[in-house]
């Protein structure tokens, strides 16, 4: 079992920036990648970024890329989601997740585990 905390989702205007975290307790050992994913209302959710546990490799969305960093801090069972010029369109329920079986992937389902979402709102 492992659990997941999300934090630092808050309101901010266009072109600013956000560092999203991600917490892991529990058995850690059995987390093979993490994501972040998002979410809209009336929208699917979309995949954002991934990294493996180690953080050597880093996978992003094309809507994110060149804005958004992921990175990890093992130390810490930490993930960070690094937001920048931030866009309007960014705007929804960010979460991050947990797979014990995939790294990198862009589908919702090779996620085992998952945070309980911080709400990340861009204003003009």
């Amino acid at each position: 079992q492992v659990q997941l905390v999300e934090s630092g989702g808050g309101l901010v205007q266009a072109g600013g920036s956000l560092r999203l975290s991600c917490a892991a307790s529990g058995r850690t050992s059995s987390v093979y990648g993490r994501g972040w994913f998002r979410q809209a209302p009336g929208k699917e959710r979309e995949f954002v970024a991934a990294i493996s546990w180690r953080g050597t490799s880093t996978y992003y969305a094309d809507s994110v890329k060149g804005r958004f960093t992921i990175s990890s801090d093992n130390a810490k069972n930490t993930v960070y989601l690094q937001m920048n010029s931030l866009k309007s369109e960014d705007t929804a329920v960010y979460y991050c997740a947990a797979s014990q079986t995939r790294i990198g992937s862009y589908y919702y389902k090779d996620y085992d585990y998952w945070g309980q979402g911080t709400q990340v709102t861009v204003s003009s």
